[in-house]
């Protein structure tokens, strides 16, 4: 995972560069999303993974499907990685792009994940603890795992905070 990171971020510092000068980061961002969830689809994947087809196709298929949906710069974007044989970054790049416009706007993408539903103040405990703790607004996305018996784990960016009981099991696992 590490070598997509290194291999996308020169991309998103690109995107976030030139969405800063042209002051369309909100649109750079959901034109990212929408080019990671195409990359993602299953057949989708396959037709850009299929050696046999050429580069310049895949170019062209990819800017069919999206082309109500991103600009001429997104567009040059996806022709570069299509060129450089990049496409199963547009994922990472899509995150990182994300990570850099919470960045510069003041608060923090945050993963919560808990072994229940939590309510709306629930939700909003949390946040607050951890716009405390971080020192930033918090954008908070819950998961339900019913993995970790109960608690949460928060993760912001490489930051994990681990207060699930499954966590606390560990731990004490470790110490015995």
């Amino acid at each position: 995972m590490a070598e997509l990171s290194t291999l996308a971020r020169p991309y998103a510092e690109a995107a976030f560069k030139l969405a800063k000068q042209t002051n369309t980061t909100q649109a750079w961002s959901e034109q990212l999303q929408f080019l990671a969830t195409v990359a993602q689809d299953a057949d989708v994947a396959a037709i850009f993974g299929n050696p046999r087809i050429d580069r310049a196709k895949v170019s062209e298929l990819l800017l069919d499907i999206s082309q109500d949906q991103i600009q001429a710069e997104a567009g040059n974007l996806v022709k570069l990685l299509v060129e450089n044989g990049r496409l199963q970054l547009l994922p990472t790049i899509s995150s990182m792009y994300a990570d850099k416009l919470a960045e510069d706007e003041g608060y923090v993408n945050v993963e919560l994940f808990s072994a229940y539903a939590l309510t709306k103040a629930e939700l909003s405990k949390y946040s607050a603890m951890l716009e405390k703790q971080l020192h930033k607004k918090v954008n908070a996305v819950v998961t339900v795992d019913k993995s970790l018996i109960g608690g949460i784990l928060a993760k912001a960016g490489d930051k994990v905070i681990d207060g699930s009981i499954k966590g606390q099991i560990h731990q004490l696992a470790k110490r015995l």
